[in-house]
């Protein structure tokens, strides 16, 4: 089974992450849900992308980094939305890296260097998310898919940025089932 690194969107680790974590373990996989908030928690985007502002981001970078140490080489690695940053960081600077999944957010490539060859990729949001289309990540998105022939792009229709945060107002139920579904094709794909 695949071995995935998860990391937090910007509330936090919240309990919908865990949730979704748990999710995959049922279907075999292990997962790693690093806290980069050292335990804080909160309940909209600004406030937490507010306090990841106030650690820093290039904090919340080096922890995710962190959070990679003494781990096997052969992660998938995975975020949701600020989570992205050191996932697509490990991913592409990291030696090793089986997969990538990013939910919500995609940053260029160029930030990290190039796409490591033959690692698969898929990038998640809906497709009139405003954090999503109007900050860029739609465009990195699609991007990556044009330059990387084991990326995919998957939009759902709808305005939510954290959809899959069950028990958030921002959750689609239908968007999350179909997004997990793909995951777990993807972690089919690459287990050890």
């Amino acid at each position: 089974m695949a071995e995935v690194l998860l990391f937090h969107h910007s509330l936090g680790r919240t309990d919908g992450v865990l949730a979704f974590a748990e999710t995959l373990r049922q279907a075999g996989h292990t997962v790693h849900t690093p806290d980069l908030y050292e335990g804080r928690t909160f309940d909209d985007v600004e406030t937490g992308v507010a306090h990841a502002a106030q650690i820093g981001f290039d904090e919340v970078l080096a922890r995710g980094v962190r959070a990679a140490e003494g781990l096997p080489a052969g992660l998938v690695l995975a975020g949701f939305s600020l989570g992205v940053m050191p996932a697509q960081k490990l991913v592409q600077t990291r030696p090793g890296a089986r997969g990538a999944l990013f939910f919500h957010s995609c940053l260029p490539v160029a930030e990290f260097g190039g796409w490591p060859d033959g690692v698969p990729v898929q990038v998640h949001g809906m497709d009139a998310d405003p954090y999503f289309v109007d900050e860029g990540d739609l465009e990195a998105a699609q991007a990556l898919v044009s330059s990387v022939p084991q990326a995919q792009l998957f939009l759902y229709p709808g305005d939510q940025h954290l959809f899959a945060e069950a028990g958030a107002p921002s959750y689609d139920g239908a968007a999350t089932a179909l997004m997990t579904e793909r995951v777990l094709d993807l972690l089919r794909r690459v287990e050890g």
